[in-house]
Parts: structure tokens; C-alpha cells; sequence
């Protein structure tokens, strides 16, 4: 108000903000007055981001718990292995509490790994595949035929490999420490974040 003060009662500010023309006229003058139309220059829009991009991003970042492991807020309570096809890591939790981590590997493109909350429907100690007939020692089931299991092919090629869509353990002794451990109706939940 100042600069129109000095400017006198009868002038007009103009003020151009990127995105139109303003006017804004002194106490002694309340008409508006139109600006002249050489002063209204084109101007680009800022880019924006798409709003799903930042709503999912700040969704997915609201849902985990600080930490390396990236650990969904639902892995907090309960009894339940969390499977971050991220990190490729399981863990196993009680109550926030981590008991037991191993490194997962995951199903191919053409079998994948579902995601989702799931229980444990039964547990098969020395299972062996019937569609695939491979072992699958300690195995949790929690998805039809998907399941946590220990994988001899994990354990020699790493993540040169796939599964047919189970959760593969490459460290014998830590899936059969969770296997005898977790009980049919614990909790698995499977999320990519």
C-alpha cells in the first residue's frame, strides 16, 4: 500500500503473478480497472507431479516403520511374518518385537509371489512338491500351494533363480528356528515396499 500511496490517490497497481493479472486499486479509487492487455505475457506452468504419484508415495511411506528392515505398520502387533519383497527379507515378529530375519527370494514373472495378508493355513516339516516334485522342507503354507519354505536351489544359485511363487529361505537353520516357532493362524503378510 505504501507504493501506492507515493504513486498518488488515483493510481492502479498491477501485479503479475505467473498465472493472471491482478489489479488492486487505492482507498480513493475502489474501481478496478483493467490492465492494458500488452502487460498479460504468457507464461509456463510449473510442472506438477501427478497426485496419485504423491499420495502413493506419501500412503507407502506412512505405512512403514523407520527402519532397514521397512517394516509395514500392520507387522507390529501380533504374531506374524512379514515379508518385504523389497528388502527380500522375512521376518518374524511378536508384538513389534523382531525374533528371527532371513533372506527371501521370490516367484518369476510367470509365478508370482502373491501379496496380501494371509495365515498360516497348516505347516509340512519334509514336504515335497506335487506339481513340482521338489522339497520344500519346513514348509508354512499360507496361500494355496505358496508357502515360506527352505530352498536348496536358493541356498546354491542366490537370486540367480525363482520359484514357482512360494517365499524361498536360503538359511536351513533359520526357517526351521520360525517354523518351530509359528503356529497354524499366524499372521503373513506380503507387501513390496
Amino acid at each position: 500500500m505504501g507504493i501506492l500511496r507515493k504513486l498518488g490517490a488515483t493510481s492502479t497497481a498491477v501485479a503479475m503473478l505467473g498465472v493472471g493479472v491482478f489489479t488492486a486499486a487505492t482507498t480513493a479509487d475502489a474501481t478496478p480497472q483493467a490492465a492494458p492487455a500488452a502487460a498479460t505475457a504468457p507464461q509456463a506452468a510449473p510442472k506438477a507431479v501427478a497426485p496419485k504419484t504423491v499420495a502413493a508415495k506419501t500412503t507407502a511411506a506412512a505405512k512403514l516403520v523407520p527402519g532397514k528392515l521397512r517394516l509395514d505398520k500392520r507387522c507390529m502387533t501380533g504374531r506374524i511374518i512379514c515379508v518385504n519383497k523389497k528388502t527380500r527379507k522375512v521376518v518374524f515378529l511378536y508384538n513389534g518385537k523382531v525374533l528371527a530375519t532371513g533372506d527371501a527370494r521370490f516367484g518369476g514373472p510367470r509365478t508370482p509371489t502373491r501379496n496380501g495378508m494371509f495365515k498360516i493355513q497348516r505347516k509340512s516339516k519334509n514336504h515335497v512338491s506335487s506339481l513340482y516334485k521338489s522339497p520344500m522342507p519346513y514348509s508354512m503354507f499360507f496361500s494355496g500351494g505358496q508357502a515360506i519354505h527352505y530352498s536348496s536351489d536358493f541356498k546354491a544359485r542366490g537370486y540367480n533363480g525363482a520359484s514357482h511363487g512360494c517365499i524361498n529361505m536360503r538359511d536351513k537353520a533359520k526357517i526351521a528356528w520360525i517354523f518351530n516357532r509359528a503356529k497354524v493362524g499366524d499372521k503373513v503378510l506380503v507387501y513390496n515396499a
